[in-house]
């Protein structure tokens, strides 16, 4: 059996005067999630006439992108605050969200409030006796040897590793025993509270 994949678009109107207006540093780079792929490349030959671009990247849930050195800041094209805020908190660089031709700046309050959810799950993490240990089904994101390194070295706290396609923090609630919950595929479930990443664990613990 073949599978067929069939490229998302976005049917969007592009305004080229207020995409030229636009005020930005010098040298940007641009990302988008996949819906926005042609409209981004519109939008970088647009930009490349006033500015230096760095670099287009597709982003994903789960990735993590590299930036060149001289970017001094990111353009998002796509819509919701998702994959933006993670972008400004693990980039350190200012990030203007784009959407039907109007920009926003991602605010420090908004980065502030996902590092303090980020804190308060990695401390509800060391005081849990009980961990359930996420382990996602879906290629690219399946880390079934990483949780079970986590689970074996968890000497002092009982830890449960729990396997499926979709991983959604609204079934937690079915698994009322367990205290706190580490994510080991997509890095993005840590916008929900009491969800922590593998990778934000230190080795000590």
């Amino acid at each position: 059996m073949k599978t067929l994949f069939i490229p998302a678009k976005i049917n969007a109107e592009l305004n080229e005067k207020k995409i030229e207006s636009l005020k930005l540093p010098n040298n940007i780079a641009i990302a988008y999630s996949i819906q926005y792929k042609e409209l981004a490349v519109k939008i970088q030959k647009i930009l490349s006439k006033t500015y230096q671009i760095t670099k287009i990247i597709q982003v994903l849930g789960c990735s993590k992108p590299d930036f060149p050195k001289d970017t001094q800041a990111i353009l998002l094209i796509g819509s919701g605050r998702f994959h933006a805020v993670s972008l400004a908190m693990e980039t350190n660089l200012p990030v203007y969200g784009l959407y039907n031709n109007s920009m926003t700046e991602i605010s420090k309050e908004e980065i502030e409030s996902l590092k303090t959810k980020k804190k308060a799950s990695y401390l509800k993490f060391l005081n849990s006796d009980k961990i359930g240990i996420l382990v996602s089904t879906k290629p690219g994101q399946e880390n079934l040897k990483r949780a079970l390194e986590l689970k074996n070295s968890l000497k002092n706290k009982k830890a449960y590793i729990l396997i499926g396609n979709n991983l959604s923090p609204s079934e937690f609630e079915n698994f009322k025993t367990i205290d706190s919950w580490v994510n080991t595929a997509c890095p993005r479930l840590d916008f929900d509270a009491g969800v922590i990443n593998v990778r934000d664990i230190s080795k000590e613990d």
